[in-house]
């Protein structure tokens, strides 16, 4: 089995797909995707931020609407039900700016937001400047599961994906993260493994990259065979 096919064949693809959601399904269910990235933003364990949409998602609280009627206190409550507690101030605040942002410039729609961008870099900018909250990393999660779904998602390769290709030798060191994603995609196109797609192959070496490869006293690498790192 080729590299890639054993990175599918170990861990899981899309975070959004482990959800239950399909973001190609059309504009609700990226819209409980850009919730749960927003989530999955924060300095909290992906289990809890998993937790904590699956609370929002099983109430139907997920809109900007439905998040806006809700207020800070149920929204904290709400939060603190997912094991968010850390976090809930912040969060409950964080969500509020958001989706009162995105109700005032673009109609509550991600889809009205993606339109109104010139390119992937302006698609970007545009989701951090709706409120504080939203910085970089949570604008990477959003889209790169978005890739090939919107035209215009199409951010640098994500950090941690990045480490786990140089780990396992699929890219080489210093590369920009424009750079990597071109190089990544380039070896996809030369080993494809349907059904999956590019954008699962990244989720699955971003959780290749936060689970081992950044931690090196951890547990052993499903992958170690094939990771350069110590040789």
């Amino acid at each position: 089995m080729e590299l890639i096919s054993q990175v599918l064949a170990h861990f899981p693809g899309r975070f959004a797909t482990e959800l239950g959601i399909d973001v190609q399904a059309g504009p609700e269910a990226r819209q409980k995707w850009f919730l749960a990235a927003i989530l999955y933003g924060a300095r909290i364990s992906g289990k809890l931020a998993a937790r904590t949409y699956q609370v929002f998602a099983s109430r139907g609280i997920y809109s900007p609407a439905a998040i806006l009627e809700q207020g800070w206190d149920n929204l904290v409550a709400l939060l603190d039900a997912g094991g968010y507690a850390r976090y809930d101030f912040k969060t409950a605040t964080k969500l509020l700016k958001i989706m009162a942002s995105l109700q005032e410039h673009y109609q509550g729609s991600l889809e009205q937001l993606h339109a109104a961008a010139t390119d992937g870099p302006d698609l970007e900018a545009r989701l951090m400047a709706l409120a504080p909250g939203i910085g970089p990393a949570t604008a990477n999660i959003f889209l790169r599961e978005l890739r090939g779904v919107w035209a215009k998602a199409t951010p640098g390769l994500s950090p941690l994906a990045q480490l786990a290709g140089e780990h396992l030798r699929l890219l080489p060191p210093g590369l920009s993260p424009e750079e990597a994603l071109a190089t990544l995609a380039a070896k996809w196109r030369q080993e494809p493994a349907p059904p999956r797609d590019f954008a699962d192959l990244e989720a699955a070496m971003v959780r290749l990259g936060r689970d081992y490869c950044r931690k090196p006293q951890g547990p052993p690498c499903p992958l170690g065979n094939w990771c350069g790192r110590s040789r």
